[in-house]
């Protein structure tokens, strides 16, 4: 018997689901030009850690890895930027 998913498959729903979960706070930023209650050096961290990801992923080709960690990089380069912007 084939397994109904396979190991890609629980990586793509991994990476689809992780990834969508900064889109409210892009969302919430963009809309209230508030981010204040976002932290500056945990964007730094989370950001130094996606570009790690993103290597790793590139080394071993492992494509879910390699495209949530780039949207997700995306997303909180966004949020960096708009809080840097909206900065009182």
């Amino acid at each position: 018997m084939l397994p109904l998913f396979s190991p890609d498959d629980f990586g793509f729903i991994a990476a689809a689901l992780t990834t969508i979960a900064f889109l409210p706070q892009v969302i919430k930023t963009w809309r209230t030009r508030k981010a204040e209650d976002v932290s500056i050096v945990m964007l730094l961290l989370f950001i130094a850690g996606l570009l790690f990801w993103i290597i790793y992923a590139i080394q071993t080709n492992a494509l879910p890895v390699l495209i949530a960690n780039i949207i997700t990089f995306i997303l909180n380069v966004t949020i960096l930027i708009l809080k840097l912007i909206y900065k009182k």
